[in-house]
């Protein structure tokens, strides 16, 4: 998204901006230090201490980006809509492709596989109001888990994986945005779109409510590009050093991501785009905890992923960027 130049000014306070800190801001006071020890199970919500620039527990003071003067010269129209006609991909794919690692084309996804974690990169979606709606003809509940046998079994997770792991086989593209065809949501169901997620308290509850969100985004606005998926972010433990930790589950050892990432793009009825950026840590979060508490600058999920998301998207097209007005010097 960010091929221009920058200067930076200082975002302070991200006010609580991952569920650490969503804890903190109902249950605690801003002024409590939050370091603690990994041997307190009632305090592990809180043991990640504030890094700049990285989605992680704590108040954090990031850079958020603007452009120069001089990047007006560089500016880009936006990529038109592309036809009902098209390609469902470059429907898809409007504003630009995150990454190239393993790309593939479902019906109506794409997915980058991580062939080494047994998880998606990422994947995209391009939702509208048809593509969501609700389709007596599709049934959720006729869709199997299945392995993805596009993946060399080397590099595949399996439902055995998942048995007794304590995780839910948790959708990045969720199989409610995808009713138009029967197909369509059983692609979904393919484990190369899953990820290791707590059950209840996150993805049965405060990442489905992310979820709806986004597929309610479709009932006043005429398109919404969404890209999901996993992140694995640092610590810091006892020994005061910043670790990158994060368990594996089955033979095949996939990785339990520590957080996951949602960035909306959404197209009003006048075409004017705004985003919304999300990050969320795998792990129970009260359901009272609002969705604004996991919103992050854009750029910041951008550096902790290794992704640049809309790239075809001059930032200065963006009308609001989580909800705040944009003004661009």
């Amino acid at each position: 998204m960010f091929r221009m130049k920058f200067v930076t000014v200082t975002s302070v306070a991200i006010g609580g901006y991952l569920a650490g800190l969503a804890t903190e801001k109902f249950y605690r006071s801003p002024s409590v230090d939050l370091e603690r020890t990994e041997n307190s199970t009632s305090n592990h919500n809180n043991n990640l201490l504030p890094m700049p620039g990285l989605p992680i527990f704590g108040t954090v003071s990031a850079a958020s980006m603007v452009p120069s003067k001089a990047s007006f010269k560089e500016v880009k129209n936006i990529p038109p809509e592309p036809s009902n006609n098209a390609p469902r991909v470059s429907q898809i794919m409007r504003f630009g492709f995150p990454g190239l690692d393993n790309v593939r084309s479902l019906d109506d996804y794409i997915l980058s596989y991580d062939r080494r974690n047994r998880t998606a990169h990422w994947v995209f979606e391009h939702l509208t109001a048809d593509f969501v709606a609700y389709n007596e003809k599709v049934d959720r509940s006729k869709c199997d888990f299945a392995e993805d046998e596009s993946i060399h079994p080397y590099f595949r997770s399996s439902n055995a994986d998942y048995k007794a792991s304590g995780f839910d086989r948790g959708h990045l593209a969720a199989a409610g945005n995808h009713r138009k065809d029967q197909l369509h949501c059983q692609q979904t169901f393919l484990l190369s779109n899953m990820s290791p997620q707590v059950g209840k308290g996150f993805n049965r509850d405060s990442w489905n409510r992310l979820e709806r969100h986004v597929r309610n985004l479709t009932k006043t606005n005429r398109n919404v590009y969404v890209c999901t998926g996993p992140l694995y972010l640092p610590r810091k433990e006892d020994d005061g050093k910043m670790y990158v930790k994060y368990q594996v589950i089955g033979k095949n050892h996939v990785a339990v991501p520590t957080h996951f990432f949602k960035v909306v793009v959404i197209e009003n009825q006048k075409q004017e785009l705004s985003l919304e950026s999300y990050v969320m840590p795998n792990q129970p979060i009260d359901d009272k905890t609002p969705l604004s508490v996991f919103q992050v600058p854009p750029e910041t999920v951008e550096r902790a992923a290794g992704l640049l998301f809309f790239d075809k998207l001059s930032i200065d097209k963006l009308k609001t960027i989580n909800g705040k007005s944009q003004v661009w010097l």
